[in-house]
C-alpha cells in the first residue's frame, strides 16, 4: 500500500492526499477523484509514514475514462511506473465475481474485511457543524464488518461493535477480505455516509465486469 504525495506540503504541515495499492509490479490502483482534471502524473510513497526525503515513485497517472466526476461510479484509476517497484509484494486481485459467490454461499455476512490508508484519524466538530480533519501522513489499518453488497458496491460497516473506520485520505486504498495479513484486494475506498466518517463505507468492487474491463488493460486478472 502506497499514498498520494502532493507536490507541496499542505498547510497542516502534511504531504499526503490519497491512498492506493500496488496491483503488479509496474501498477498502483487508486481512485480517479484523486487526480485532478487533466492530471498526467502523480506521485506515490510507500513509506509507512511519509517524511520529505522518503523514497517516492513518479508515474503516469490514468483514470477510468468513463469517469466523469459528476457521479461516483467508475472511480477508478492508475499509476503506471516506468520500471517494476523493488522489495513489494504485489496485492491480488479477485476473480470474476467472487463477491457474489460469497453472498451466494450465504458466507459474506460473518467475514472481516480491512481497509488500510493514510486517511484523517478522529474528525472533531469545529463551530457550527463542520468538521476539523487531523492528517499525519501515517498509514494504517483497522478491521471492518460487512454490511451490504450491490451491483458495483461493497457498503461495510462502521457501527458494529469493535470496527474501525476510514476517513478522507483514505479515498483510493484497499480493502483486503480477511484479517491483517490477507493480500487479496476485494474493492477500493471511495467514500464514507457522513463528515464525521462514522457511517457506511462505500467500496469500489473490483471484481465486476465494469471494474475488470478497466483493470484488465493494465494487469493481468485472475
Amino acid at each position: 500500500m502506497g499514498a498520494l504525495v502532493a507536490k507541496s506540503r499542505y498547510s497542516d504541515g502534511t504531504w499526503t492526499y490519497c491512498t492506493g495499492t500496488l496491483v503488479s509490479p509496474t501498477v498502483f490502483l487508486t481512485a480517479a477523484h484523486c487526480g485532478a482534471r487533466g492530471q498526467k502524473k502523480a506521485q506515490v510513497s510507500f513509506a509507512s509514514q511519509y517524511e520529505p526525503g522518503s523514497t517516492t515513485y513518479t508515474g503516469r497517472f490514468v483514470p477510468d475514462p468513463r469517469y466523469t466526476g459528476k457521479s461516483e461510479l467508475h472511480d477508478m484509476a492508475v499509476v503506471i511506473f516506468g520500471k517494476p517497484v523493488p522489495g513489494i509484494q504485489p496485492a491480488q486481485l479477485p476473480s470474476a465475481g467472487l463477491l457474489d459467490r460469497l453472498k451466494e454461499e450465504e458466507k459474506l455476512k460473518t467475514l472481516k474485511f480491512t481497509p488500510v490508508g493514510y486517511g484523517s484519524l478522529s474528525p472533531t466538530k469545529k463551530k457550527g457543524h463542520d468538521q476539523a480533519y487531523h492528517y499525519t501522513d501515517t498509514r494504517r489499518r483497522v478491521s471492518i464488518s460487512f454490511k451490504k453488497l450491490s451491483h458495483r458496491w461493497l457498503d461495510l460497516s462502521l457501527t458494529a461493535k469493535g470496527d474501525g473506520s476510514t476517513c478522507f485520505g483514505d479515498s483510493g486504498g484497499p480493502n483486503f477480505l480477511g484479517g491483517p495479513d490477507s493480500h487479496l484486494l476485494v474493492a477500493t475506498t471511495i467514500s464514507g455516509a457522513d463528515d464525521a466518517c462514522k457511517a457506511t463505507n462505500y467500496d469500489y468492487r473490483l471484481d465486476t465486469p465494469t471494474a475488470r474491463r478497466f483493470l484488465g488493460k493494465y494487469v493481468t486478472l485472475p
